[in-house]
């Protein structure tokens, strides 16, 4: 499944890390995970160690597992794939939950960050991690993947065509208007753009097909700790200081209750490209 950065051959594995036959080599980080950038090349600035720190601590908790079962059944909705791709995938855990309900699949979280590339390279048996670039060329083979995912990360459409093998499908999870509502006030928390979907569409209509878009809907209760959590692992992180945020944390109900309310969005590549 994936590239050489350097010049585009396959690599394979071996016990340093990866090779392609011009020999160029990436090794595999202590920590399990591998980093194909091209030379000289640098990712674009990654969640921090703090931030997936926040993330791995929310998502073990349980409180995204709706969302995950959602996206395993948009994933198997167009037949078991043998190829994942999950983009911006963070720790991995939203690609171990699907690589659960898939038992002959494979998959691969691309992050920029490297915190969450060590994550994710122990999230799950039939998972490894590469720290690459998002929004350059990924360094996947053409044609090479069944179904890309991107959660709560953005969308590099090109690349997404470019990767899907014909017949393959993104699978997309973005945040619906009230998703999290009851925090956004309280905690000024970035709100949802009301163009999200029409940025959506522009961005991945000259590339895909679309299919359909599915809601989900669920309600959580959360404790201070859970909440605080919650906005450190997202981009809210990064506009508010943490003192702030813990006093207006501190003021909210000892157990608040928050909607989780996402749209799963699937497009496919022609099965004639």
């Amino acid at each position: 499944m994936l590239a050489c950065p350097v010049c585009g051959a396959a690599l394979h594995a071996d016990a340093a890390g990866l090779r392609c036959a011009a020999g160029h080599g990436f090794d595999r980080a202590r920590q399990g995970h591998v980093t194909l950038l091209p030379p000289n090349g640098s990712p674009h600035d990654g969640d921090s160690a703090a931030m997936v720190a926040d993330r791995a601590g929310f998502l073990a908790a349980g409180h995204y597992a709706g969302i995950t079962a959602a996206l395993a059944d948009a994933v198997l909705a167009g037949g078991p794939p043998g190829t994942l791709l999950d983009a911006g995938g963070g720790t991995g855990a939203h690609l171990a939950g699907v690589l659960d309900r898939t038992p002959d699949a494979v998959g691969v979280v691309l992050d920029a960050s490297r915190y969450a590339a060590r994550r994710a390279a122990r999230a799950h048996p039939r998972a490894m991690a590469v720290v690459a670039d998002s929004w350059a060329r990924w360094p996947v083979r053409d044609a090479a993947v069944d179904r890309v995912l991107v959660v709560f990360a953005p969308r590099n459409g090109a690349e997404t065509a470019r990767v899907l093998r014909p017949g393959g499908r993104l699978v997309v999870v973005t945040p619906a208007a009230d998703h999290l509502t009851e925090l956004v006030g309280p905690l000024g928390l970035l709100t949802v753009d009301p163009a999200k979907a029409d940025r959506l569409a522009a961005s991945l209509g000259p590339h895909l097909r679309p299919v359909g878009t599915t809601p989900h809907r669920e309600r959580l209760v959360l404790d201070h700790a859970a909440v605080r959590t919650l906005v450190g692992m997202g981009p809210h992180a990064r506009h508010l200081a943490e003192e702030e945020l813990a006093a207006r944390i501190a003021a909210l109900p000892p157990q608040v209750g928050v909607t989780v309310a996402v749209d799963v969005g699937s497009w496919q590549q022609d099965p004639a490209t």
